[in-house]
């Protein structure tokens, strides 16, 4: 296909160029030929009267050159001497007579059906001492395209051979950078249907195909690490599942055959399979809450809240554990800060939020919280002294599937989907989750609600 679009676009150009040549190579060359033996002849008898002597050479003239000259008096009389039309109209009309009459040249050119053929001529008039004596009409007719360029045929092949060259190259070229994008992406976007995020694109323009090229490879990246903390996530699932169930199913298979030395052991078992049970029925309600808030199938009950008091709450349900790691809380915390919020949720949000601060705090360490109002908004900042998140993790904090320290999160039982339920809560409450690290400050967690009363 490409080949015949070339040869097709060959044949046109060749085609326009030989009558561009014929036009203003051969054509323009005859014309000006003839106004300037017609000028010529005109100003040898400028001051002279067309005697008989003169029209006889005029006579010879004709008989010796390509050219056709006619001398008359009258242009009346120029019908008889040459009884054709140019162009299926008369030769001279009364504009050229106007035009002839004030001492200029007319040019004629057009097609004569009794030659078969175009001619081009002019009509000069001749001044004598007292005016207009007479006039000159000088025309010959021209070769046809066929004729002009016969003997330039094998040049003209090899020009018409050079332009077939540099054109397939030029459209292969341009075909080969306009389409092979689209075809890689037809190829690539059916392997993204298969699950296979690993092909690019390589494209450096700037343009439409350029910018279809950057987004198919930002979406086939994002997919790939989609797809890989989705693993991720679902290992650490069964690995969260496997371990609650196994304790369950050992402790159960112990109890129903009386496996155990004393009440006191039974006890144990009965004890290891509540905290195991409740830590599954944990994981599904977080699942269960993440995919209800992540689709919108979550509506607040919004009402005012006394916010503080909420959140000392919920801070003493940890107090056994930041005993337990002999930590130290710093608060900063203004009274009687008013909020209109969900309470079931915001709770949640304080819950996972000091689990996280209190789980990845180094022992006797000290966490500073902040409560306060700022630009008319609520503002709670958790601050704590543990390993440090890298930058690169800090851009995923939150995403669902994802833990920074995974080794860590096996041990204290986390499956990285708190912190996506907070950020989810926060969101729904048009408020702003922020989260920096580094050695120096240790990790500060900031989230900002509006709805300030």
């Amino acid at each position: 296909m490409l080949i015949g679009i070339c040869i097709v676009f060959s044949i046109l150009f060749s085609f326009f160029f030989l009558h561009f040549l014929y036009k203003e190579l051969y054509f323009n060359s005859i014309k000006e030929s003839v106004i300037y033996q017609g000028e010529r002849t005109a100003a040898h008898y400028h001051y002279g009267s067309l005697s008989d002597e003169i029209i006889e050479k005029i006579h010879w003239y004709n008989v010796v050159s390509e050219y056709e000259v006619i001398v008359l008096d009258d242009i009346e009389d120029l019908s008889s001497y040459f009884p054709y039309e140019v162009n299926y109209e008369a030769l001279i009309t009364s504009e050229d007579r106007e035009i002839l009459e004030n001492g200029d040249y007319i040019v004629k050119d057009g097609y004569v059906k009794e030659f078969n053929r175009e001619i081009i001529g002019a009509v000069f008039p001749i001044m004598g001492d007292k005016g207009l004596i007479g006039f000159i009409y000088i025309y010959v007719p021209l070769a046809d395209l066929q004729e002009v360029f016969e003997g330039s045929l094998p040049i003209l092949l090899l020009v018409g051979s050079l332009f077939f060259m540099i054109l397939f190259l030029a459209v292969n070229q341009i075909r080969r950078s306009l389409f092979k994008p689209l075809n890689d992406f037809q190829e690539f976007s059916k392997e993204v249907s298969k699950g296979n995020y690993s092909n690019r694109l390589v494209h450096n323009n700037h343009d439409e195909i350029g910018q279809l090229a950057h987004a198919f490879n930002s979406m086939s990246q994002s997919l790939e690490e989609q797809e890989a903390r989705k693993k991720e996530f679902l290992a650490n699932v069964v690995h969260e599942l496997r371990t609650p169930l196994t304790y369950i199913g050992g402790y159960s298979q112990a109890l129903n055959r009386r496996m155990y030395a004393s009440p006191e052991e039974a006890e144990h078992y009965l004890m290891t399979i509540e905290r195991e049970t409740n830590r599954l029925n944990k994981l599904i309600t977080d699942l269960i809450d993440l995919d209800h808030l992540q689709e919108n199938m979550y509506t607040l009950n919004a009402e005012p809240i006394a916010i503080v008091q909420l959140f000392l709450d919920t801070l003493a349900l940890f107090d056994i554990r930041i005993n337990e790691k002999k930590l130290k809380t710093e608060l900063d915390i203004y009274e009687d800060l008013v909020v209109i919020g969900d309470p079931k949720r915001l709770q949640q949000v304080f819950y996972n939020l000091l689990d996280n601060a209190i789980k990845y705090a180094d022992e006797e360490s000290k966490i500073k919280i902040t409560l306060i109002e700022e630009n008319k908004q609520l503002l709670l900042r958790l601050n704590n002294k543990g390993n440090e998140i890298s930058e690169e993790d800090l851009t995923h904090i939150g995403e669902r599937f994802f833990r920074s320290d995974k080794a860590r999160s096996r041990m204290t039982g986390g499956t990285g989907l708190g912190i996506s339920i907070v950020k989810e809560i926060v969101r729904l409450h048009e408020g702003e989750f922020l989260i920096s690290s580094d050695s120096l400050n240790g990790t500060t967690v900031t989230v900002i609600l509006p709805g300030l009363l």
